[in-house]
């Protein structure tokens, strides 16, 4: 059981890594200035590729 919700998780993980990285762009619109917007949705992008690969990482070892 408890392995079924590491896995959960993990696969959590990798869906908020996917829409930080598809999604970085709307969200620096709504949060960031337009002079900073480029730099922040880069930032969100790495953000969420690392979180996605996290999340992978759990789900394969676990």
């Amino acid at each position: 059981m408890l392995q079924v919700i590491i896995k959960l998780i993990g696969v959590l993980l990798v869906l908020l890594g996917v829409i930080l990285i598809y999604d970085a762009r709307i969200l620096t619109k709504k949060f960031f200035g337009f002079g900073d917007q480029n730099d922040a949705s880069q930032g969100l992008k790495i953000l969420g590729f690392i979180i996605a690969i996290v999340g992978g990482l759990i789900v394969y070892f676990a």
